[in-house]
């Protein structure tokens, strides 16, 4: 079975470097699906996001649940990667990479993993706000907990 790579890391990544150390000398892959998110700046209000995690437990979650969407889509290769310390906007946050034989199974296991990530991995996010003030820690939301529960039902 494939094992899902996995890194909670404070330093950037290469979102080409990562697909090739998947995709590389395999013939057998038709499709390689990526999500990258990124910091944003909104509006201009915010200088920054500083991310969190438990650490041990978040690479553990992940781990989890990048063993089920390799199960559940049949996924030939898998990883994400979880960025935490201070992020200005512009900068990478999160990278999923979900390889398959057809793009349908690498679409699928793609959004899996992010919507399991944002509402069951351990990290917190804290606004520091373009006018010096610390913002506070970014709330859950209801979207992102329906995203995730689309998948019970499948």
């Amino acid at each position: 079975m494939t094992t899902p790579i996995i890194h909670v890391q404070r330093e950037d990544f290469d979102l080409q470097t990562e697909i090739d150390r998947l995709t590389a000398g395999r013939m057998d892959i038709g499709a390689v699906v990526t999500f990258s998110g990124l910091c944003r700046d909104e509006g201009g209000s915010l200088d920054a996001l500083e991310l969190e995690h438990y650490p041990g437990m978040a690479e553990a979650e992940m781990r989890r649940i990048g063993a089920l969407a390799i199960e559940r889509f049949s996924l030939m290769g898998m990883t994400a990667i979880h960025r935490y310390g201070k992020i200005l906007p512009g900068e990478n946050i999160v990278l999923v990479i979900a390889c398959a034989p057809h793009r349908q199974a690498a679409f699928d296991g793609a959004n899996f993993v992010m919507d399991f990530l944002k509402t069951a991995a351990p990290f917190w996010k804290k606004e520091h706000l373009a006018d010096g003030t610390a913002g506070g820690w970014v709330s859950a939301k209801d979207a992102d907990d329906a995203a995730r529960d689309k998948w019970a039902k499948g």
